[in-house]
């Protein structure tokens, strides 16, 4: 079974996947998605941490870690950051990091990604605003995005077939360009929100 959602927040993403293993559904894979396999309803108890690593071997230096102190490392690559993990020893602890610091810094490497996303696109955001790449004379006259021939003159279901054809492809000629800047504020929000739960799990301690 795959489930398409977003979280923001890591311990809310925590209790969701816990809350999938109480219904007997057990998380095998992320990417673009949850994949859960169905299997015996149990109270596990999934942590997630944020790190990415430049070498193989230092990513299963870390698994291995992990696993040395009862944490099955469940998926997650060396460059996908997100890293998921369940607890197979019953008297091991219910938290996966072993002080405030540890649980606080996989916010900080979240919100130091999301900012870094953000500072990728606002360059090449400028660079077309400033070639006239983007052009936003279109806002004030949408009628100059349609290039059917005679549209304005049709009429009936002749019009409306022909307008609505050419619709996605006007919208995407006038205001594909807004996909840049749409996507630098909601990284920058998903920055500030990490940035909030860092100093949160920070105050405590």
């Amino acid at each position: 079974m795959r489930k398409l959602k977003f979280f923001t927040d890591i311990d809310k993403e925590e209790i969701w996947l816990n809350e999938m293993a109480k219904q007997g559904y057990q998380l095998t894979r992320k990417l673009l998605g949850y994949q859960f396999q169905q299997a015996q309803p149990e109270n596990s108890v999934i942590k997630i941490d944020y790190r990415t690593f430049k070498r193989r071997e230092d990513f299963e230096d870390y698994c291995a870690l992990f696993e040395d102190s009862g944490w099955k490392h469940i998926t997650g690559t060396k460059s996908s950051g997100y890293q998921y993990f369940k607890n197979i020893n019953e008297n091991q602890n219910e938290d996966i990091f072993s002080d405030a610091d540890s649980k606080a810094g996989r916010y900080k490497r979240l919100s130091q990604m999301w900012i870094t996303m953000a500072t990728t696109f606002l360059p090449l955001f400028v660079v077309l605003m400033t070639t006239g790449s983007i052009k936003l004379s279109p806002i004030w006259n949408l009628k100059s995005l349609y290039y059917t021939p005679g549209l304005w003159e049709k009429t009936g279901a002749s019009f409306l077939s022909a307008f609505l054809f050419e619709t996605p492809f006007a919208i995407i000629r006038g205001f594909l360009w807004l996909f840049f800047p749409v996507l630098i504020v909601l990284y920058l929000i998903f920055a500030y929100r990490a940035n909030r739960q860092y100093q949160k799990t920070n105050e405590g301690k």
